[in-house]
């Protein structure tokens, strides 16, 4: 009967399997493609140097945004991209960010090092890099600082027709409103957002989202400032007293070592350290099962998204930059952290439905990271490049069975890591062999007696795991085609490289 019901093949005898359970696909559901999604916030290098350099600057730009950086997340596929923050968010005030630029006001990024502000990129500056890019804007609204009169006319300028609202808008050069999707009423309001408490919070939530109308056709998602990371009572209080008035609520998990101190060096760290960051980043899987099952209590039809608008790793910045400006490399591990943290999301796509990774440019887990004129991919880019086919399709139940790792504070690691999906016919299997050491020898068990077909791949691998791209060495860490995999009778055989990221994509 389990031969029979596709869950087992003769190849499980083998110790590295990857069964694809083909009879347990639900068809309804879907791996969103907003769970690839970004975050820019205003720190840093993030925005100006990282995506805008204004018109006038001599690299290379279209209408202020940088050309290199645009076509590398025009080349990712973005979904969806999170701003103006993050804290920031809950200090910015959108009218100084409109409007001619030599006219805009300066302000202090207090939550940021300090730095000057001039509001060169702004509301117009956001939704037209949106639009540049193809991509759903996420707005984070400020209720820390900010009224419910100034969130509600952000909300009317931006999609209103007609209106005063609109007249502004048009009197800053656009003439049709864009489309806003996603709104978020405030950000981290337990801390940075305004230290509340998650009682009083719910109560100011549902005053500020009431008066965020919709205009001209367009549909707003609200969501909540919800948790970090084990602050399980947040939620179930703000799910108990508002969840009639969302669409989804946020949780921000970091990989860290603590909040207290160092949290170590992102290039400098032993192979004791690396297992535990893999076992600290998986530790995200029961956190959204615990949050997911308190939602459950209040939305058993799971209406309402669980939005992980805030992940990644953060390591102490590199050494002689502003600590405030968060300037971190990204080696091989967060490569790792990063395909290991999306095949957790892709498991619970009946709860998770976007997740924005921190952040887009020269902040913490980025995807680029850019120095005057010059741009480097980083080993994170390149797994979310990997990850493409996954965007939109079908998730397939796995069944994996490998050796297990016990790690430092009780945690322990599969030494291979596995996701699956399904879309217009084919089949993308990503891998990852997290040993340090050894190659592994996978089946992929197919569950039936049919033999794979036009079987494409690309890996991802390094010399060493602290191996990065820098501008001095770009391509250190980068894709390469992959043909270690070969096709058997209902299955696929791949010898997978230590310390190594693959993607197969094939037909059955």
């Amino acid at each position: 009967m389990l031969l029979a019901a596709g869950l087992f093949c003769p190849v499980v005898a083998s110790a590295d399997t990857v069964t694809l359970r083909m009879d347990q696909i639900n068809p309804e559901e879907v791996i969103m493609p907003e769970i690839y999604g970004q975050f820019a916030e205003h720190l840093g290098a993030c925005i100006y140097g990282g995506l805008w350099v204004g018109p006038e600057s001599p690299i290379p730009n279209t209408q202020g945004y940088r050309n290199d950086v645009l076509q590398a997340l025009r080349d990712l596929k973005v979904p969806v991209m999170r701003w103006p923050g993050g804290c920031f968010a809950d200090e910015y005030h959108w009218r100084d960010g409109i409007g001619p630029a030599k006219d805009r006001p300066t302000q202090v990024n207090n939550n940021w090092g300090g730095t000057i502000e001039d509001n060169s990129f702004g509301t117009n500056e956001f939704f037209n890099l949106c639009e540049l890019l193809g991509c759903e804007p996420y707005l984070s609204g400020n209720v820390g600082s900010g009224s419910v009169e100034e969130l509600a006319q952000w909300v009317e300028y931006i999609t209103a027709e007609d209106g005063p609202m609109a007249r502004l808008r048009k009197e800053n050069g656009r003439e049709k409103p864009w489309k806003l999707k996603y709104l978020g009423v405030g950000n981290e309001s337990w801390g940075c957002g305004g230290n509340f408490t998650p009682e009083y919070y719910s109560d100011v939530y549902r005053r500020y989202q009431t008066y965020c109308r919709e205009f001209s056709g367009n549909k707003l998602y609200k969501i909540a400032s919800g948790a970090s990371d084990y602050d399980y009572d947040w939620t179930d209080i703000v799910m108990k007293k508002a969840h009639s008035h969302m669409h989804g609520i946020s949780l921000h998990y970091y990989t860290v070592t603590g909040w207290n101190g160092s949290k170590g060096s992102a290039t400098v760290f032993t192979p004791e350290d690396y297992y535990w960051t893999l076992g600290k980043c998986l530790e995200i899987e029961p956190v959204i099962e615990k949050h997911a099952a308190i939602m459950d209590k209040y939305d058993e039809k799971k209406r309402i998204g669980l939005l992980v608008d805030e992940w990644g790793t953060w390591w102490d910045v590199e050494p002689g930059t502003n600590p405030g400006h968060l300037y971190q490399q990204n080696t091989m591990r967060d490569a790792m952290v990063a395909a290991l943290s999306l095949n957790v999301f892709q498991r619970h796509t009946d709860r998770v439905k976007m997740t924005n990774i921190a952040q887009v440019a020269n902040v913490l887990q980025s995807m680029v990271l850019t120095r005057g004129d010059k741009m480097v991919l980083t080993p994170t880019y390149y797994v979310f490049k990997m990850y493409i086919p996954h965007q939109g399709a079908i998730p397939i139940p796995l069944d994996v069975t490998t050796v297990r790792k016990d790690v430092r504070d009780g945690r322990s690691v599969d030494m291979l890591q596995a996701t699956a999906s399904r879309k217009d016919g084919k089949i993308t299997v990503s891998l990852s062999n997290v040993d340090l050491d050894k190659e592994m020898e996978v089946a992929i068990a197919l569950g039936n007696e049919s033999k794979a077909k036009n079987i494409s791949g690309n890996i991802l691998t390094a010399g060493s795991i602290d191996d990065y791209n820098d501008f001095d060495k770009p391509e250190k860490v980068t894709l390469k085609p992959f043909s270690g995999a070969k096709a058997a009778k209902g299955s696929i055989k791949v010898k997978l490289p230590a310390k190594s990221i693959v993607t197969l994509t094939f037909e059955i």
